[in-house]
């Protein structure tokens, strides 16, 4: 609208010109220059704009600086025309089904990951059955929060969120973007950190006792691998795959090929364990056998019920292949070893930031005796003595 101004009684209205900029609404500024780049008003929040096959796509850019958002613009429209140019989905079963493919081309994951995303489709669908035949632009966010709702009770934090995950990255498959994606209006949930149980030295020394002389055809092989577990901190994926030729016995390490993949450039997928002393005589013992250097150095590579079987006779808390690496952790920093070094033996790269978080806290035992080194100066004889004669 156009406004009218006086500067007197005897003065002619004049004109304020509305900017030519704003919107009829008001409420968005555009910028002949930078035709793809419009701002909200009230909050200065600049938003990219594109018109794709006959579509407006709309997206904030998150900042309300103008050169910012002018650097930001040309990603945000090649984003939306690299995904136009991609095929939409009609229904939520063909963009599964493009990202299932998709997810099993990709070089960057590895079997487990594979592995695992399916198991998160599979529960997807086994709980929100339906989903399959909906078409993904009329999913709501009503829609979700009742399957999150329905998730949330069957299944632990962790699972919850990796599948919400998943249920995101098929809609954006099917070209929802993410502001329209109703997947991302359903929060994910707090993961609580599994609380440690672990067995101390003597359980540790009486359950080895239980898995080798129970017996069976393996026993032997099984104790071995499970000391090899908690004397080297190696996942279950990497201990199997350990050669002779991978043992160093000169430099006191052991190489291991990480199972998870580095993606990151110039990261390695190979990193090194030292042979603490435990480790050292059971590789000696082992070796008496005469292997060949590309022999795996365990015979077997799993032993989950021996462990099992074990705890129950012990009546103790039930530990898994990853509690022996959580075991060996554990036990190097309560024998003086710094987190970060635990940290790179274990082949996390965040400098030590996820091993603070779940070492932190070390069993009741170790706090106790920690704390009595603790001391705020040294009681000397004429300070007993000062102290007897105050008395």
């Amino acid at each position: 609208m156009l406004a009218m101004k006086t500067t007197s009684a005897d003065a002619k209205p004049v004109k304020l010109e509305r900017d030519a900029n704003l919107s009829p609404d008001g409420k968005w500024r555009s910028f002949p220059k930078i035709p793809n780049l419009v701002q909200y008003v009230s909050t200065g929040v600049y938003f990219g704009r594109v018109k794709i096959n006959g579509k407006i796509f709309r997206e904030s850019l998150k900042t309300d600086v103008h050169t910012t958002a002018k650097l930001l613009l040309a990603d945000f429209i090649k984003k939306k025309r690299k995904r136009a140019a991609r095929p939409v989905a009609g229904t939520f079963a063909e963009a599964r089904e493009m990202y299932e493919a998709e997810s099993e081309a990709d070089h960057t994951l590895k079997d487990g990951s594979k592995l695992y995303r399916r198991n998160c489709i599979k529960a997807l669908i086994r709980t929100w059955p339906e989903i399959d035949a909906m078409r993904p632009d009329k999913i709501t966010e009503a829609d979700c929060r009742a399957w999150a709702g329905r998730f949330a009770e069957k299944f632990d934090a962790q699972f919850f969120n990796n599948t919400l995950g998943s249920l995101r990255h098929i809609l954006e498959r099917a070209g929802i973007g993410h502001d329209e994606n109703s997947a991302h209006k359903v929060k994910r949930l707090g993961v609580k950190p599994k609380e440690l149980q672990l067995p101390e030295t003597a359980q540790f020394e009486k359950l080895l006792a239980i898995v080798e002389t129970s017996g069976a055809g393996q026993a032997k092989h099984c104790a071995d691998f499970i000391r090899f577990l908690a004397f080297s901190g190696c996942r279950l994926s990497e201990a199997g795959k350990v050669k002779w030729r991978d043992v160093d016995f000169e430099h006191g390490e052991i190489r291991v090929e990480t199972a998870k993949r580095k993606i990151t450039s110039g990261a390695s997928s190979v990193r090194f364990v030292p042979i603490i002393p435990p480790m050292l005589d059971l590789l000696a013992r082992l070796k008496q056998r005469d292997p060949q250097a590309k022999e795996t150095v365990c015979q077997v590579s799993e032993c989950e019920k021996s462990l099992t079987r074990a705890c129950k006779l012990l009546k103790i808390h039930r530990i898994t292949h990853h509690d022996l690496r959580h075991l060996f952790a554990t036990r190097c920093i309560e024998s003086g070893v710094d987190i970060p070094t635990v940290s790179r033996w274990l082949g996390h790269s965040d400098g030590g930031a996820l091993a603070m978080k779940t070492y932190g806290h070390l069993r009741r035992e170790h706090s106790v005796a920690m704390a009595q080194r603790v001391t705020f100066g040294s009681k000397s004889p004429v300070n007993q003595g000062s102290h007897e004669n105050a008395n």
